[in-house]
């Protein structure tokens, strides 16, 4: 199998400050209308490639290693969850893309970059043009959704939303059987991910245990806070969403589209046939999709 950098091919890589003592690796690529790419778990923006090289044909696509993750920086807890909360990544979006000369952007996610699009869409709504949240509930919302023993597929956020110590030394004495366990049991088959890819994956998150599972902790805790006020406050998302899950509810039991539909009055929800990498498993579909939501 040929190699696979971890790069994204013909993009400009930069370290892009967005906050004190917090700076962004970044891949920039394009021309045309701003277009933020946000990875998921246990990935890097790397996931985006193939979307990226899409879009990038009339877009100006931006693609971050999220504050924690990858290339970006990494700064400690340290028993502050501010740090790490999901309102603190969309702010760090939000400072990138005025850097690099953009007030108004599309924003998609996927998984955990999805959950801080959904609060950069909330919190920004001046911002964020357009949102796309790939294969995720809002956090109030999951947790709510996740219960019984169908509960079991994500044993991962109860191990991570405990206090600072024990899943942290229980993750980095296995790192690469924990995060390689995500990237084979969500993938829809074997072969999702080149060599090169999966070891770029595994090496980032290995090099990041404490802040990947910060950013766990915090969903467990502030940004649920943050999420039951914006609800209470009948907060919603004013800007065209689509989301793009997998058929969760038919495993857990709940109907993701009235759960969107509450946050999310101009929405468009539906399925894809793959598994939870969906950019990498079916990246036309998804890029299809992003032009789709990018029109309206």
């Amino acid at each position: 199998m040929p190699s696979v950098p971890a790069v994204i091919p013909g993009f400009e890589y930069r370290r892009v400050p967005v906050a004190e003592g917090v700076a962004l690796h970044t891949a920039v690529g394009g021309a045309g209308s701003p277009v933020v790419l946000l990875h998921g778990f246990p990935q890097t923006h790397l996931m985006w490639r193939h979307v990226a090289a899409d879009l990038a044909a009339d877009h100006t696509v931006i693609c971050p290693d999220l504050r924690g993750y990858g290339g970006s920086d990494k700064p400690a807890e340290d028993g502050d969850p501010e740090v790490y909360a999901k309102r603190t990544m969309a702010a760090d979006v939000v400072a990138l893309a005025r850097a690099l000369g953009h007030e108004r952007f599309a924003l998609a996610g996927h998984d955990r970059g999805a959950l801080v699009a959904f609060r950069a869409g909330l919190d920004h709504p001046a911002a964020v043009t357009h949102l796309a949240c790939l294969d995720v509930l809002p956090t109030l919302d999951m947790w709510d959704a996740m219960r019984g023993t169908s509960a079991a597929v994500g044993f991962h956020l109860y191990l991570m939303a405990q206090p600072p110590g024990l899943p942290e030394r229980m993750i980095a004495a296995s790192a690469d059987a924990f995060f390689g366990h995500f990237l084979d049991v969500w993938a829809s088959g074997p072969g999702v991910f080149p060599p090169d890819v999966r070891a770029a994956y595994l090496d980032a998150c290995r090099a990041a245990v404490p802040s990947i599972v910060a950013d766990y902790r915090a969903s467990a805790g502030i940004d649920v806070d943050h999420d039951r006020a914006d609800r209470e406050a009948g907060r919603r998302l004013g800007m065209p969403v689509s989301v793009l899950p997998q058929d969760w509810g038919a495993v857990l039991g709940f109907d993701a589209a009235a759960l969107w539909r509450a946050w999310a009055p101009d929405l468009r929800h539906g399925t894809l046939t793959a598994g939870h990498f969906m950019a990498e498993e079916a990246p036309a579909e998804v890029a299809g999709a992003l032009r789709d939501l990018l029109k309206r």
